[in-house]
Formats: C-alpha cells, structure tokens, sequence
C-alpha cells in the first residue's frame, strides 16, 4: 500500500486577517459543530471577574478533532522543553453546554 501524495499548501491571509491575544476561551457544542468564543479575562477584584469576548469562530467535530490533538502535540513539547503547565483549580470548573 502506497503513501498518498500530499499537495503543496500555500497559505495567504485575508485582508481582515487579525491577531488577538486571549486568555479566555468558552466552548458551546452542539450535534453539528463546536463554537470558540475568545476573549480577555481581566481580574476587576477579588470577586468581580470581566471578560470582553472579541471572536467566535465555529468548527466541525472533526476540525475540533483535530485541534485538539495539535493542541496536545505542542503542549507535551512546550512540557517537556519548560516544565509542567500548572493550572488554577478556579479556572477548571465545568460550565454550561449549549
């Protein structure tokens, strides 16, 4: 059985292409796909927690799939070249499915 041939791939950017920073994302699955809200999260107090939400984007199952096997890809590298990731217990809380 032969390798298929794997096409070149030439990437471009739009011209409304951005880059953003975010230290916030929400997921919301449903049967037909998985939607990414990114936003900042920014700590106003000991109790009060903002978020401003600046883009969502909606994947396939089979894309989100495939992100998040990338996703573990890089973070057992970024692992294993600067250490364990610590997360805060807070922030791991489940939330709502829509």
């Amino acid at each position: 059985m032969s390798n298929p041939i794997q096409p070149n791939i030439k990437l471009t950017n739009t011209p409304d292409y951005r880059e953003n920073y975010a230290n916030s994302v929400q997921v919301r699955v449903n049967v037909w796909d998985f939607f990414l809200v990114f936003g900042t999260l920014q700590q106003q107090s000991e109790t009060q927690v903002e978020v401003n939400n600046f883009q969502g984007i909606y994947l396939s199952p089979q894309q989100a799939k495939a992100l998040s096997a990338i996703l573990q890809q890089n973070v057992a590298g970024y692992e294993g070249t600067f250490g364990e990731i610590k997360l805060d217990p807070r922030m791991m809380a489940p939330g709502p499915v829509h």
